[in-house]
């Protein structure tokens, strides 16, 4: 039978022609814009027939918006800029609930159809990125959290029933300063830029994907464990919060599918070749003359090399976890059934929300390594997967001289023998962190407890005055 469509007829009444019986009318581009903005006026129809009232009302078609933003770090040319959806209410600023663009850029306001698209190289477009990047990372959390059961709003460190203050971004908040940090005392991020020495090019920090997303890692864990950034910890806390950032950078670029794309394609499925996933902020490397970022995820280091510098720790626990990453990719990769992108976004799901419940469960305050890799160990088996999973936390960790692992003595024919993790290389009592390569958050004299160290000095002034007799005013 014949399925073409019947040939077209001339209308006797007009003379005009009919379309033929099967014709599918294409639009046209102005029709399309027409019907695209008519859209974002559209109001939600009445409830079916029959729906519950508790049916929830859906959103107007105008929240959400697109914005064009750093897909990665600038230095990385084949991912570049590309457009993301983020969902929800955004207003001029950008501003949400959660998250405002703070002074020093114009705001910048969404054009007609409820979109964020700047020209990239503007103040406008660094405010619109710098944004993206914070609200995808929050977002990100709250995510994996959700999927785990434990749906949190994630607070800022100053959050309370009555203070609800968001979270402040400044793009261009430290002009001409060669860093970016996380200030709870100004709930802010705030970013540098800077010419790098014998360049003309000004480097500006909140271009980098993976800054943005590094310092807010750190406002994320200062909400959930708000001691950990207090310099009298011990060293491996320091490191904790340190890797945390990092690991943030990775985990966002795993959350995109795109990203995942690219990772795949540029190693051939091979995580541990050389990939912009490991390597977190390459234009700020480039500028200090190194060729792997700021710091390399794949790397080899172990505690005892690491010593008390927060830093060189960091990567550390950074280095295991990208391994545990790979571990978990090869272990579950079956190009038969799954493109490998799908695998890696997967597995980096589960272990952002791995990590992230981990640590929320560790001490709250000079919390070690193996603190969070014995919850990694004990969470990864109540999640019920394979007994490979826990293998790799304890052979990558103990190859880090995280943990070690402790045979327990032969059980009873009725019992399943467990094995136990023990600290491997722990700091020395008393150990001092040493901050001096660390971000611009963690060197902020806010984390350094500065009133009781300046109270010490004002009590022995005192003191001195009370066992010399200068008890009242001066005559």
């Amino acid at each position: 039978m014949d399925q073409r469509p019947a040939p077209p007829t001339v209308l006797a009444e007009s003379g005009t022609i009919a379309p033929p019986i099967g014709f599918i009318p294409t639009p046209s581009a102005a029709y399309r814009q027409h019907r695209k903005a008519a859209q974002l006026l559209d109001q939600p129809g009445k409830p079916r027939p029959g729906a519950p009232e508790t049916t929830p009302v859906p959103l107007p078609y105008a929240f959400g918006a697109r914005v064009l933003m750093w897909k990665q770090d600038p230095s990385v040319d084949e991912i570049g800029t590309r457009k993301a959806f983020l969902p929800g209410l955004i207003l001029d600023g950008p501003r949400d609930a959660r998250i405002v663009s703070g002074a020093g850029i114009d705001p910048v306001a969404p054009n007609a159809f409820g979109d964020f698209v700047a020209q990239p190289d503007t103040p406008q477009f660094d405010a619109v990125h710098t944004f993206a990047v914070v609200r995808q990372t929050l977002t990100m959390y709250q995510r994996a959290l959700s999927a785990a059961g434990a749906a949190m709003p994630l607070p800022w460190q100053w959050n309370s029933s009555v203070d609800t203050a968001p979270l402040q971004i400044f793009p261009y908040g430290l002009p001409n300063v060669m860093n970016a940090f996380y200030s709870r005392a100004q709930g802010c991020l705030k970013f540098g830029d800077f010419i790098p020495s014998g360049q003309a090019e000004r480097v500006y920090t909140c271009r980098s994907f993976d800054i943005v997303a590094h310092e807010t890692g750190h406002a994320v864990l200062d909400g959930l464990k708000p001691d950990w950034l207090q310099a009298d910890n011990p060293p491996q806390t320091g490191g904790l919060h340190e890797s945390f950032g990092d690991l943030t950078a990775i985990f966002l670029a795993l959350s995109q599918l795109d990203q995942c794309e690219a990772v795949i394609a540029q190693t051939k499925a091979r995580l541990h070749d050389k990939t912009f996933l490991a390597d977190i902020a390459e234009q700020f490397g480039l500028s200090l003359g190194t060729t792997t970022g700021l710091r390399n995820a794949d790397n080899d280091l172990t505690l005892s090399q690491a010593g008390t510098e927060v830093h060189a720790l960091s990567q550390v626990f950074t280095g295991a976890v990208y391994d545990i990453l790979a571990d978990l990719f090869a272990f579950e990769r079956n190009p038969a059934l799954e493109d490998d992108a799908a695998v890696l976004h997967r597995v980096g799901a589960y272990l952002r929300g791995l990590v992230l419940r981990a640590l929320i469960a560790a001490p709250d305050r000079a919390a070690t390594y193996a603190d969070v890799v014995d919850q990694l160990h004990r969470l990864v088996m109540a999640d019920d997967k394979p007994a490979d999973y826990a293998a790799f936390i304890r052979d990558r960790f103990s190859a880090r001289e995280v943990v070690q692992v402790v045979i327990p003595p032969m059980p009873a024919p009725e019992e399943v023998p467990t094995l136990a993790l023990a600290p491997a290389v722990v700091d020395a009592p008393g150990a001092v962190q040493d901050r001096r390569a660390c971000c611009g958050t963690m060197n902020l004299p806010e984390y350094y407890n500065v009133d009781a160290i300046l109270a010490l000095e004002v009590n022995a002034l005192a003191q001195w005055c009370a066992d010399h007799g200068r008890t009242g005013p001066a005559g």
